[in-house]
């Protein structure tokens, strides 16, 4: 009988609604201190000017690692250590693109990310338009073969865009295609391109360029009028040997359940343009200094909660897949798991979400935790999922939240030359610190994990 209302009384717990006056003391003391706190601003700025960006297997990421390992140490984490991680090692080399027929001038581009070079004599062909895929298959071998085909692709989303940068450079080469030219995957643009990965898969491998919107735009215009269009192409991109790098990580003990983790962060490297500012120094020092907050103001929750730099995000997702292998059968004590990779705009939530599909129950808790941020306007919780990073934890069956932010310019300044710190808005990103504090507190402190919610 006494093991019956023993049960009983558990499951009323279980079911029993958040108690928000229960955190609002402490989460209002972490909001106050982040937004009056500019040690995690004064730290992004130290990583974009004095060490830059960091592509990985470059001397820029290992000086990143090196720096950001001794930085958590001095502001008092505790277990602070790195996980090694093999990654992937492209190099960009010297580049060049002209328009040579029917007029000479220069065309702004950078190659993409993983793309294969040309050779030191670069290569000179004719340029095919097209605006998606049907149109290259339309074209068909006879019209592509020997031919550099531009893919000329308005921006719709990242999501939807991004697939020609992905792999147009592969479809244009399974058609003979002897280069590839990707219209910037970008809203807005001062003649700056944006880069990122293309992923070649299977079959031939040609080398693969982005260009500015006004370029590309410019070209479709031409070709469009009849006009043969005729450019040279030069790029010493290579890839070398896998690359030694490392996760950074630290986080206060839980006092309670120091197993059970609330793992938060987002990616030390970058593109080897701008400085990674945005993407993603912002998300790794914002949620460095979240947890930098709770050490200061001793606030020291039930489970332990782990700021982690995942390494290789942008080429590979190496750092996210090693740190759950690290983890093994451990990975069961993730409680959940927060990622910070949208650049650091005014905040305005979290996508939440897991393999398995977050019950409505879980995401109702969610949102409760949510309201405790309505304060500062980044209360809302949807579905959907975390992010690259933690997406190996996703699989495994981790809680996952994504920070979503008004997103008005991120995709503006992504993986160019203007992602730099001077975009960084210091307001905004404290309310991004205060959003991370918040959320990674109450889930480590809540007495029943997020999952047990029903």
């Amino acid at each position: 009988m006494k093991r019956s209302w023993i049960f009983i009384l558990a499951s009323s717990l279980l079911a029993a609604p958040l108690t928000l006056n229960d955190y609002r003391e402490a989460s209002s003391r972490l909001i106050g201190a982040a937004l009056s706190d500019d040690s995690g601003l004064a730290r992004l700025e130290y990583l974009c000017d004095r060490i830059g960006n960091r592509v990985s297997g470059s001397a820029a990421l290992e000086k990143a690692i090196v720096w950001a390992e001794q930085e958590m140490k001095r502001a008092g984490l505790e277990n602070v250590r790195t996980i090694p991680v093999k990654v992937r090692h492209w190099v960009r080399g010297q580049e060049s693109l002209a328009m040579i027929e029917p007029l000479s001038r220069p065309i702004a581009m950078l190659g993409l990310g993983d793309s294969v070079g040309t050779g030191p004599n670069g290569i000179e062909a004719e340029v095919v338009t097209v605006s998606n895929f049907d149109e290259l298959e339309k074209l068909g071998r006879a019209k592509v073969a020997g031919k550099i085909v531009l893919y000329n692709a308005p921006y719709v989303s990242y999501g939807t865009t991004n697939v020609y940068r992905n792999s147009g450079p592969a479809r244009a080469a399974a058609l003979g295609a002897v280069g590839a030219l990707v219209r910037s995957i970008t809203p807005v643009s001062l003649r700056d391109p944006h880069t990122g990965a293309t992923n070649y898969q299977t079959g031939p491998k040609i080398p693969a360029a982005a260009v500015s919107l006004e370029d590309a735009m410019a070209i479709a215009r031409l070709t469009a009028g009849g006009e043969r269009v005729r450019v040279r192409l030069t790029m010493g991109a290579r890839m070398l040997s896998d690359a030694d790098s490392f996760n950074v990580m630290g986080e206060i003990r839980g006092r309670e359940k120091p197993d059970e983790v609330v793992v938060l962060g987002g990616h030390i490297d970058s593109w080897d343009v701008g400085q990674g500012a945005q993407d993603d120094g912002s998300g790794i020092m914002a949620a460095m200094n979240a947890v930098v907050l709770m050490k200061h103001l001793n606030i020291r929750p039930r489970r332990t909660v782990r700021v982690v730099f995942w390494t290789n995000e942008e080429n590979g997702s190496a750092g996210g897949r090693a740190y759950r292998d690290w983890l093994g059968e451990v990975v069961k004590s993730h409680v959940a798991a927060i990622e910070m990779d949208e650049g650091a705009e005014k905040p305005l939530g979290y996508t939440v979400g897991s393999d398995s599909a977050i019950s409505e129950a879980a995401l109702a808790r969610a949102t409760e935790i949510g309201k405790l941020l309505d304060g500062i306007g980044a209360g809302e919780m949807t579905r959907g999922g975390g992010g690259t990073d933690i997406n190996p934890l996703t699989q495994a069956g981790v809680p996952s939240f994504g920070m979503r932010t008004v997103g008005l310019h991120y995709f503006d300044w992504h993986h160019s030359n203007a992602d730099t710190f001077d975009k960084v808005d210091p307001q905004d990103f404290r309310l991004n610190v205060a959003s991370l504090a918040v959320l990674s507190y109450v889930l480590a402190e809540m007495p029943e994990r997020l999952t047990d919610a029903r």
